[in-house]
């Protein structure tokens, strides 16, 4: 559902297999290769865990993608490399989930969004 943008590469790490196994207590690196289709000021990252078609917002440290790998003011046609963190909280429930990432551009439309499963566990 992209429309702003392209995604060439998604990288979470570390995660050898799917769904990936996410240990509580950990923080997992998010690395999204995309090229823009547009020109916006700046770009911020929305992140969800999806269970039974509900998205259920997940609170990252740094929302901002300007500060997370992209050169700010994003160009239309330019590749960029968004990096940010995924922590796992302790307190988190230990289930299976989809974890739903979206960055946004300064017009609110996504600039990328991709899915991963996931199982949180101890």
């Amino acid at each position: 559902g992209s429309k702003d943008g392209s995604i060439q590469e998604v990288n979470v790490s570390p995660c050898p297999t799917q769904p990936c196994q996410l240990h509580k207590g950990t923080s997992y690196s998010i690395n999204v290769t995309f090229s823009s289709k547009i020109e916006s000021q700046g770009s911020q990252a929305k992140v969800y865990g999806e269970m039974l078609h509900v998205d259920i917002p997940f609170p990252i440290p740094e929302p901002d993608g300007c500060k997370s790998g992209i050169q700010c003011p994003i160009q239309k046609g330019h590749s960029y490399s968004y990096l940010n963190k995924l922590p796992v909280k302790s307190e988190y429930p230990s289930i299976k989930l989809i974890v739903k990432w979206v960055l946004v551009d300064d017009q609110d439309q996504m600039l990328f969004c991709w899915k991963i499963p996931v199982q949180i566990t101890s």
